[in-house]
């Protein structure tokens, strides 16, 4: 039933960098339809406890009746940037493992109501949570042609948001871009056919990240995890595209250093702390045979660190 909505990435990947200490408390920062959740608690026992989050009110419906007979589950339908203050509610001091799958489920990929999906019609909205922030059509219909650029750019890291931008400009002037279809047509006729796919991915992926502000959360959920690890507690993070990846190589490798003075200072004034240890040195991939039976496995990394 939960292939449905989505088939769990990097799974076994996932397990065995993930759990140290079977009796933990551990953290899915990224709940969605429990399928990381379901095979960890498979490698808990029976003192062990499971904190699982997410945003998305489908998703967190669905692992209330998952899991509504585990008594080892606790569930919060909030963003992952609140773990200090469900750790607080919890009583919980330290986690042993904080775990977060960042990318989009099968599910709001596929299901038109949910307006994650071009490939059909729905109101362009792109946000997680319904009652935060404002929808992708508002950005695109009020935003001025460089601050549309700007986060095609950024966030997409699409080489023709200048070009694109003046056209979405353009064409809002005659009438409003409310759909993902009227966003997927505009595109289509922007582009040559065999940029299609890949142009269309990167405007949803930017309007998608902008309108969440998904990559200052993953900075600010990463700074709160490091704190809230046990020594020997690792933290797992798939990630999906590099603008991700770059923000967690790039927090574990500061948390890895043990001083941060500028090279040819005589003695260490920096005060900096080593508090992660690389597990991983280089991201972990997904294998051709599970690339073949998920093709959304195909941009996964996995990286890995534990607390020191």
């Amino acid at each position: 039933m939960e292939n449905q909505f989505h088939e769990p990435v990097l799974l076994h990947e996932s397990i065995e960098y993930l759990i140290t200490n079977p009796g933990g408390v551990y953290l899915d920062a990224t709940a969605g339809f429990g399928g990381h959740s379901e095979r960890f608690l498979s490698k808990l026992n029976d003192s062990a406890k499971l904190i699982g989050v997410d945003k998305d009110i489908n998703a967190f419906n669905y692992c209330k009746k998952k899991f509504e007979n585990e008594n080892r589950v606790s569930l919060y339908n909030t963003a992952f940037t609140d773990i200090n203050l469900i750790s607080k509610i919890e009583f919980i001091e330290k986690f042993d493992g904080i775990f977060a799958d960042l990318g989009v489920s099968s599910f709001q990929l596929d299901e038109s109501e949910s307006g994650f999906t071009y490939r059909q019609e729905a109101e362009l909205d792109l946000r997680m949570n319904k009652n935060e922030g404002i929808p992708a059509s508002k950005v695109l219909n009020s935003f001025s042609a460089e601050d549309i650029a700007d986060i095609l750019f950024k966030y997409g890291e699409e080489k023709a948001s200048r070009k694109l931008a003046r056209i979405i400009t353009e064409q809002r002037k005659k009438e409003r871009i409310e759909t993902t279809t009227q966003l997927k047509n505009l595109i289509e006729g922007a582009v040559p056919k065999p940029y299609h796919f890949k142009t269309l991915s990167r405007v949803f992926q930017a309007l998608r990240i902008y309108v969440n502000n998904e990559l200052e959360e993953l900075k600010e959920f990463l700074d709160k995890s490091v704190d809230l690890l046990n020594e020997g507690g690792r933290i797992v993070i798939l990630s999906y595209h590099s603008l991700e990846d770059r923000i967690v190589k790039g927090k574990f490798k500061y948390e890895n250093l043990e001083c941060i003075c500028p090279p040819g200072t005589p003695v260490c004034i920096c005060g900096k702390e080593k508090r992660l240890k690389l597990v991983t040195r280089k991201p972990v991939l997904p294998s051709d045979d599970e690339i073949r039976s998920n093709r959304r496995a195909r941009s996964a990394k996995l990286r890995a660190a534990e607390r020191i």
